[in-house]
This record gives structure tokens, C-alpha cells and sequence, in this order.
């Protein structure tokens, strides 16, 4: 359905091109032209920002998921450096 609306517009378009006489006339289609350009970003601008938002949202959704299910089970986070005794790699620091 957006095609056959973007298709509309550009044969409103190519009509409106077709019937300019002066230069006034080009001047307007091409400021009228900018305009719904730069509406159309301004959309997909917010839209964009909207989905990165929403993705943020639920990393830390997600994020929070895993530390309390890591609470539950008795686990701390590890020092970076200390990955090898759980890995069963060199020995146990004590």
C-alpha cells in the first residue's frame, strides 16, 4: 500500500513539474520538494531513535534478568583474571 501512495505522489509530482511556467513556479515544487524530504527524515529519524532506544530498554531488561538469576544461584561475577579456575585450566588460587 505505501508503494501505490509513493507512486501517487510521484506522478502528482511529475504532473506539477510538467506544468511549471516560470521560474517562480520551479522555485516553489522545489522548496514544496525539500519540505516533504526533509519530513519524511525527520520520521525516520525519530523512528530509528525510537527502535534504539527501545533496543537499550531491553538490554538492560535483559542485563538485570541475568543478574538476579545469577543471585539466585549463588554465583558472583569473576575477576577477569581468574577465569582459568573455572575453566578447569591451572590451578585453584587460594
Amino acid at each position: 500500500m505505501a508503494s501505490s501512495s509513493q507512486d501517487t505522489s510521484t506522478n502528482n509530482d511529475e504532473l506539477q513539474c510538467n506544468n511549471m511556467d516560470t521560474p517562480e513556479d520551479l522555485d516553489i515544487f522545489v522548496k514544496e520538494l525539500m519540505d516533504n524530504m526533509q519530513t519524511r527524515f525527520n520520521r525516520l529519524s525519530d523512528t530509528i531513535v525510537g527502535r534504539i532506544d527501545d533496543m537499550g530498554s531491553k538490554i538492560d531488561e535483559l542485563e538485570k534478568s541475568i543478574n538476579d538469576l545469577m543471585d539466585q544461584a549463588g554465583t558472583e561475577e569473576t575477576p577477569s583474571g581468574s577465569l582459568d579456575n573455572y575453566a578447569g585450566k591451572g590451578t585453584p588460587k587460594c
